[in-house]
């Protein structure tokens, strides 16, 4: 299959340098130096799965220079979407389809809206990645996994092929979910909390899941977005907090969410798309989230400076 991976960060350089050490056809879509790295030395990942290298590789800063591929493996920050649909028009051919892995839920509405239903697949993945340097991508914890499926939960041809391609790969756990609307919740569940909470307290996963305040804290915020969840249709339990739950406790003690990460380092963040948007989507079904609502708060004074400089 054609792939191009369009953001190549630690989750698209990841999962993207995975599909190309099997032999098949990817192009990375990068910028400034982490492209010319990539192109000059080839894309290096230092992994606890195993370290690899792929070189020669195929990339570039020109989605138009691609021409239709089958699959858009779609891995940004979501402040850049908007952009990333104009440039990633150019890709669609007949038979493309999209598969989102980014954090946050209503990314998805707008992908429908802008390239339609049949070429969307619902998508999330679960791993720990950033770019440590040019050209050069860490993996640090969480077993790399990734999920799709069609919205109708059935295993179409398309899917089934791409399954396939993903099952190649090394160190890759792939799913196709009988129903990735619930599983992009149940990872919106997590992602949405673990990096709210880990940003106002400032601390890894393993201080704040350690200490009893902290962690009431915590578990408040997951219950929040399952009532979230609840009143837009989606049937989030609270057998699916304590999954979460169980999860948290068994990831690495230094793990610290993109999200936070990104806001103790003085950068832009996703609050609007995780906190912000369960905050938003509280507001608009009359639920009450005043853990998110605080998180929100606490955190959108940092937010704005960021986006200022």
């Amino acid at each position: 299959m054609k792939f191009a991976i369009f953001g190549t960060g630690g989750v698209g350089g990841y999962f993207g340098g995975r599909l190309a050490q099997t032999g098949e056809d990817v192009t990375f879509i990068a910028r400034g130096r982490h492209l010319s790295a990539i192109q000059q030395t080839g894309l290096s990942v230092d992994s606890i799965g195993g370290d690899f290298v792929v070189h020669p590789v195929k990339a570039t800063d020109s989605s138009q220079s691609i021409g239709s591929v089958d699959v858009v493996l779609l891995a940004i920050k979501a402040w850049q979407l908007e952009d990333a649909i104009i440039q990633m028009k150019s890709l669609i051919g007949a038979n493309t389809i999209i598969v989102p892995l980014m954090n946050g839920i209503d990314h998805i509405e707008t992908l429908i809206t802008a390239f339609g239903r049949e070429l969307v697949l619902g998508g999330l993945c679960r791993i720990s990645t950033f770019i440590a340097d040019a050209g050069h991508i860490s993996h640090v914890g969480i077993d790399p996994f990734i999920a799709f499926g069609e919205w109708d939960g059935k295993r179409s041809d398309r899917v089934s092929k791409l399954y396939d391609v993903f099952k190649k790969s090394i160190g890759i756990t792939v799913q196709v979910s009988e129903n990735i609307e619930l599983a992009m919740w149940e990872k919106y569940l997590f992602i949405c909390s673990v990096s709210g909470v880990g940003a106002v307290t400032r601390q890894p996963i393993g201080g704040f899941r350690s200490i009893k305040e902290s962690r009431a804290m915590l578990h408040r915020a997951l219950e929040e977005v399952v009532l979230v969840a609840n009143a837009r249709g989606v049937g989030l339990t609270e057998n699916s907090v304590q999954s979460v739950m169980d999860r948290i406790d068994q990831i690495s003690p230094g793990i610290l969410a993109s999200m936070q990460k990104d806001i103790m380092e003085g950068r832009p963040s996703e609050l609007e798309s995780q906190t912000g948007a369960l905050v938003h989507m509280a507001h608009a079904a009359d639920v009450s989230v005043p853990t998110h609502e605080f998180i929100y708060a606490s955190l959108l004074p940092m937010e704005k400076k960021a986006r200022e400089k």
